[in-house]
Formats: structure tokens, sequence, C-alpha cells
């Protein structure tokens, strides 16, 4: 096995000749470690069946299979599946996921540390996720608006992306926010924390889960603060030229794996959609979201 940092890059690294089932325990730490320090890992040369899919994600820590059950593969459940591409006519999975920032259950209470992607159908020309590190978007922000942020407390939820289920036409709208706000109740998080892994400070709020920002009582901070903070770390640039957007590519054979404690991402639509497959296995690793967490 070899890792490979890439040359004046802060984000990313390849891994080559990685094979989950022959691998050591030190090859999964190195791997690990990688991950931690350059953010996004690149697994070359993979050709994994669903269910080693998930063995290689089980080398990793504790799987995390997804709430909602349209999302999952058919034979193998902690496998989520993103797919514009019908299986004898019928849907696998969901299309369209992830068209906003976000990291992955934020609105949970126990978020995980690790996302495992593995592209099955991979468009021709518009391929790729784009990340924000929000370890290193925390650093560049002015002293003045870290002190605004210091000591506050971000709310976040499901509810602003939240996809209407096979099962939710024809009940009223009011009625399934409801039952959203039932089932995954607003998660409370500090809007920054230290980094169980690394020890950097990151900034934990995204456009498409964090719904605002509350002092240490509880109260609801009526200012623009969260705005600003979307505006300053990239969030709100529809160009993606801010230079906290990072945008990995991949290709055939190719299985991703992200700190998804201090990494934002979005995926890369157009409005003429290509087809494109990608599965997913996400997995707690050792250590809580930040410590001191419930």
């Amino acid at each position: 096995m070899e890792i490979t940092e890439r040359n004046g890059q802060a984000i990313g690294a390849t891994v080559a000749g990685f094979d989950h089932a022959a691998a050591s325990q030190q090859d999964v730490d190195a791997v690990k470690a990688a991950v931690y320090t350059k953010k996004i890992v690149v697994l070359k040369d993979q050709d994994l069946t669903p269910r080693q899919f998930l063995e290689l994600g089980k080398r990793f820590g504790r799987p995390e299979t997804y709430y909602e059950p349209m999302y999952k593969h058919p034979e193998v459940e902690e496998i989520f599946v993103s797919s514009n591409v019908p299986e004898d006519g019928k849907q696998i999975g969901v299309p369209k996921t992830g068209k906003f920032w976000h990291a992955d259950y934020q609105f949970m209470p126990d978020p995980f540390g690790l996302t495992f992607i593995y592209p099955q159908v991979i468009p021709e020309k518009n391929r790729g996720t784009y990340f924000i590190d929000m370890g290193k978007a925390y650093e560049a922000l002015p002293e003045d608006l870290k002190k605004e942020l210091a000591g506050t407390f971000a709310e976040h939820s499901v509810r602003k992306y939240f996809k209407i289920r096979p099962t939710d036409v024809y009940r009223p709208l009011s009625e399934i926010i409801e039952e959203v706000d039932t089932k995954t109740p607003p998660a409370v998080k500090p809007t920054t924390f230290t980094h169980p892994m690394t020890g950097e400070t990151v900034l934990y709020i995204s456009e498409g889960f964090t719904l605002g920002l509350q002092d240490e009582h509880g109260k609801p901070l009526e200012t623009d603060l969260l705005h600003r903070l979307f505006e300053a770390t990239g969030q709100l640039d529809d160009t993606f030229a801010h230079p906290n957007i990072h945008l990995q590519t991949f290709e055939k054979g190719d299985l991703l794996v992200w700190d998804n404690r201090s990494l934002i991402h979005r995926a890369r639509h157009t409005t003429t959609p290509e087809p494109t497959v990608s599965f997913r296995v996400t997995v707690h690793d050792e250590r809580k979201l930040y410590d001191g967490a419930a």
C-alpha cells in the first residue's frame, strides 16, 4: 500500500494497493490518519460488490444505517444509494441528492466521523463533488467574526431539504413537516468545536442544515451573523470560485473517504443531468463528533 499526498494541495491524498480484506490494522490506521490530516483520501482501483464495500467500511469503524428506507440499497441496507438510473424499471435509491452544502447527519444527535463514497456510474462531463474545509475556513475568518460566534450554538435540521417520500403523496405539507420535526427534531451543537483527532477548530455550520444561531442560554441571535458566516466561508458563491471551495473529481475504481467532522460538501449537479449512481457507507470511528458530545 502506498499513500501519496497531492502536491501543492491542502486537501487530498491517494492510496494505491489497498485491499480491505488483506490490509493490516496498521494499514487501516495509516489511511485513517491520512483522512484526518488531508481530509479526503481516494482509494484507487477498487472493484467491490455491495457487500464487500460494507466490509471495507467496517474495517474503519461502526457503520450507520440511514434512517429513511427509500435511500437503502435493496440487498445491503447499510448502503445509501444516490441514483438517477432505474433498475428493471424501478427507482433504486434517490436521485439528485446533496445539491446543497452540508455535512452528513449534521441534523442528527450523533453524527459520524467518516464518509465513504463509491461511484458506480460516473458522468462523462460533470463529475465531482465540491468541498469546503471548515477548519481552514474558520482560520481564515476575520477576528471580529470569530469574536461574534464565540460561545454560540447552532441549530441544525433536515426540514429545509427533506425529500418527499412516495408515501407522502397527497399528504398535507404541514403534516409532513410536523412528522419531520418529531422524527428528527432540531439538533443543537456548538458553532465551533475542537476536532478530537487533529486539535483544529472546526466551524460546524452549513447552508443546507443550519437554521440559526443561539447564545449559551438558548436564546436565538437576532443578527445576520449566520448569513455573514455562510458568505465568508464560500457557501453562497454560486460560481464555486471562492478560494475555500475544492472540487474533488473521480474516475472508475475510485473510492472516496473523507473527514465528515471538518468537511462540508455539495454534489455537482447540472441542468442537463447525466446518468449517475453512487453508493455511500458512513462510519463512526473511535471518538464522538467532538469531546463532550452526547
